[in-house]
């Protein structure tokens, strides 16, 4: 049995100093958007730590679309799935390729290009906004889920690229050898070895990419403006442009709209540790 000393008591109680206050300010807004969810609407602002009458009425609302702010909250809710699994789909595609040709293939110029990508990350993607939505237009692509969709896939490539590539570099070139000494062609060697051992990391981006695109609003707000085109975080946003917002609804739809998001990361946790940690050290 592990002997328990002094130290090991200390280390423990700095974790637990540090640990609780950051989960209590993780928790707190959690706890907020319930209470105001589950709050009739004269009892929301109240300032009580829990309801005095608490409802569901508020989800019966939003499900069927009972208020002139959600009258579009299905189409918004699938424009937000489609656009998001359209843009985890060609980052992976896109990063996946890419990786292969660099790290398996070693492209001439390959390293260069990956490092230049990496490079966007210096310049905040928020000073990209007015370029990008200037190259859309020059293409007719605004207010088009394509224009989101390229963008998005923009954004998240260069990361996941370096991800991919840095789990790549990991695998063992001898496995490669093996598979051309069997006659196995690139495509056949990206098939059938390098894409089996790389799922952990595929998984890892592409849920990376899927979510970055899922809670996205800058892009999505200047790109998209028909209510039937826009996603629902940008949705959301309307409910501020009343003095009197339903705070209740509000809360509600962002509950809503968080639990797909929270379902995805949940599911896949043990394939994102794994898969960006993988990338994150280079052996």
């Amino acid at each position: 049995m592990k002997r328990i000393t002094l130290k090991m008591i200390a280390t423990e109680a700095k974790l637990l100093l540090v640990g609780i206050p950051l989960l209590l300010w993780t928790l707190i807004p959690i706890y907020h958007m319930v209470l105001f969810s589950i709050s009739p609407r004269d009892q929301a602002t109240s300032g009580r730590l829990w309801p005095k009458n608490p409802t569901l009425d508020n989800f019966s609302f939003v499900f069927h679309q009972k208020h002139f702010y959600l009258d579009h909250f299905w189409v918004q809710m699938g424009n937000s799935l489609v656009i998001a699994l359209s843009v985890g789909f060609l980052t992976l595609a896109v990063s996946t390729a890419a990786a292969f040709a660099i790290s398996r293939l070693r492209v001439p110029g390959g390293r260069t290009v990956m490092n230049m990508a990496l490079f966007t990350y210096f310049i905040p993607a928020a000073f990209l906004a007015v370029p990008m939505y200037k190259t859309m237009g020059n293409y007719g692509l605004l207010n088009s889920q394509w224009a989101l969709i390229l963008a998005m896939v923009t954004i998240a490539s260069p990361y996941c690229i370096w991800v991919l590539k840095q789990a790549s570099d990991k695998l063992p070139y001898e496995l490669d050898e093996a598979a051309m000494m069997d006659g196995a062609t690139a495509l056949q060697l990206f098939r059938l070895v390098y894409l089996p051992l790389m799922v952990p990391s595929l998984v890892a981006v592409g849920t990376y990419a899927l979510l970055l695109a899922w809670n996205e609003y800058l892009y999505a707000f200047l790109l998209l403006s028909n209510d039937t085109s826009v996603t629902l975080a940008v949705a959301l946003g309307n409910f501020l442009s009343a003095d009197d917002s339903p705070w209740e609804l509000l809360m509600t739809t962002g509950l809503i709209y968080a639990l797909p998001p929270a379902a995805i990361y949940y599911t896949f946790k043990r394939y994102m540790v794994s898969g960006l940690t993988a990338g994150a050290v280079k052996s």
